[in-house]
């Protein structure tokens, strides 16, 4: 039942943008493997094999440590509305760290230049394969809409409290990988 595909078509585009969340899974050759949600209209398809989403402040930085350390990255789709359907994208990424000109470039090509509270970084999906597959086991659920939750608490720690979030949260990923958020630290 599964489809490969060596870059995003119209239709597959198409499906992409219409789903509200998409799941996210890195790893280093040793440690955890993260998987981790993401929604919030984070993410734009650049081209048939490159994806990026601007990536909000979390409880980790497991993805950019990853990136660090090996670059492989999943993103996978699921239909939760409509025909059955799981989509996957392949590939290699790279962080575009807050701040620098290619940052600010894409900030405000595809986001039209609107940072949200707690914005962190850009991931980038450089994609080698897409595979498509059935998705006859995913339930189907209605979408009611974005939490405000994630807005609510950046916006309450202000960008002290976040930078501060991030020297203490973000640095490093939960095997001790350095996320690079920062000039001082090093490559692994």
């Amino acid at each position: 039942m599964a489809k490969q595909f060596s870059a995003i078509d119209d239709m597959l585009r198409e499906f992409i943008l219409k789903q509200q969340i998409f799941f996210n899974a890195s790893a280093a050759a040793e440690g955890r493997v993260n998987i981790s949600p993401r929604g919030l209209d984070s993410l734009r398809v650049l081209g048939p094999n490159e994806v990026i989403y601007l990536d909000r402040t979390g409880s980790g930085n497991e993805t950019a440590a990853h990136s660090r350390v090996d670059g492989r990255l999943t993103l996978m789709f699921c239909s939760f509305e409509g025909p059955p359907r799981i989509l996957r994208l392949y590939g290699h990424s790279r962080i575009i760290r807050r701040g620098g000109a290619e940052y600010e470039r894409l900030l405000l090509a595809e986001f039209g230049g609107s940072e949200p509270p707690g914005a962190r970084q850009i991931v980038a999906l450089d994609i080698e394969m897409v595979q498509t597959s059935c998705g006859y086991g995913v339930p189907l659920f209605s979408y009611v809409g974005d939490r405000p939750t994630l807005d609510r608490w950046a916006e309450a720690k202000g960008p002290d409290g976040i930078e501060a979030y991030w020297h203490e949260k973000n640095a490093r990923s939960i095997d001790g990988f350095a996320s690079g958020m920062f000039d001082d630290e090093p490559a692994e």
